[in-house]
């Protein structure tokens, strides 16, 4: 990267550079990305960061995937995703699509009111079985358009679905007796491994029924956007390995998310809903495992948050009680399988 982030960072504060000459200019950072906030609009920067399972580290690299960021939201999101813009440098000023040396790329998207994201809805108790319907309407078209072949479906194979869960299970083993008891790791853990032992052919009849697509990979309420048309955003587009899977991990991990918002009738809704207008039969055969998978690994995520030094204490407390709910969701599930 030819210039570092807090001289961009600083820059792109600056209304100025915006096209649209904004009032003002917010920030929001994550741990992979920066993103400027104009009012009209959002500009998404990626942070040249290695986890292992993404890697922003070149310009190259941030450049390919701002284009499938795009690429791969519009088909669910079309009026949200606007495009990649160029970030140039000539001399000391920095602009949006000028002339100079290019030093950056970034995701342009249209900001959206937050209080019509489904998680705030739902908050506020507005979300209706009709609103759900929608939903599992536009999904199952979704699903049905979305890309599959024999490269996808391997990623549905058990052997390799269970390279996530043994990760799951490896990195939260130091969280036993801090956000889940030994006695609940246990659990989810051999019920997860019987599965695989007992249920193999279900993964093969999954894929044998062109049941795995090029998904979503992380489809959750705050990521449903609801207004004339509905637009589900922010899919995985920095690892395959989080996107190709079964329709059924995909729509999981909603249905999950409303059973630890307590809202389990609208969770059943939604799998009835889906099976009925996909024909979709056997899904209601690897539901619980896919939705145990799923909280399983927002409570390892949440558990993470306490290792982060950059969170403050009251913070973490939260994410304590939020990681114990979701192990606590996983535990059940497991149960049922």
């Amino acid at each position: 990267m030819s210039i570092d982030i807090p001289t961009l960072q600083k820059a792109l504060l600056n209304p100025a550079v915006y096209p649209d000459k904004p009032r003002e200019v917010k920030f929001i950072e994550t741990h992979i990305s920066l993103l400027f906030l104009t009012g009209n609009y959002v500009y998404k920067v990626k942070k040249p960061v290695d986890f292992g399972f993404l890697d922003f580290t070149s310009l190259e690299k941030r450049k390919y995937f701002c284009e499938q960021e795009v690429k791969l939201n519009r088909r669910l999101s079309p009026k949200i995703y606007l495009g990649v813009v160029e970030i140039t440098r000539e001399g000391d000023r920095i602009s949006l699509g000028g002339k100079g040396e290019l030093v950056e790329y970034a995701v342009k998207m249209r900001q959206i009111p937050e209080e019509f994201l489904m998680d705030k809805l739902l908050e506020r108790r507005q979300v209706t079985p009709r609103m759900i319907e929608a939903v599992s309407e536009k999904l199952v078209k979704f699903y049905f358009d979305a890309e599959t072949n024999d490269l996808i479906k391997s990623f549905a194979k058990p052997d390799r679905v269970k390279q996530d869960t043994d990760e799951n299970f490896e990195q939260t083993e130091k969280y036993i007796c801090v956000t889940i008891s030994r006695e609940a790791y246990e659990e989810v853990k051999n019920r997860t491994n019987n599965f695989f032992r007992t249920k193999e052919e279900i993964f093969y009849q999954r894929i044998n029924s062109d049941r795995i697509k090029d998904c979503h990979g992380d489809l959750r309420l705050e990521h449903i956007f609801w207004e004339d048309e509905i637009s589900i955003f922010d899919c995985i587009e920095f690892n395959e390995r989080f996107r190709y899977t079964d329709v059924a991990a995909d729509i999981a991990f909603l249905a999950m998310d409303l059973d630890y918002h307590d809202r389990e009738d609208l969770s059943e809704h939604l799998m009835d809903s889906f099976i009925r207008k996909s024909g979709d039969q056997d899904l209601p055969n690897i539901l619980n495992f896919y939705k145990c998978y799923r909280a399983f690994v927002r409570g390892k995520v949440e558990s993470f948050r306490l290792d982060d030094p950059n969170i403050p204490e009251g913070a973490k407390g939260e994410a304590l009680q939020r990681a114990q709910k979701y192990f606590n969701l996983a535990c059940s599930y497991a149960q049922r399988f």
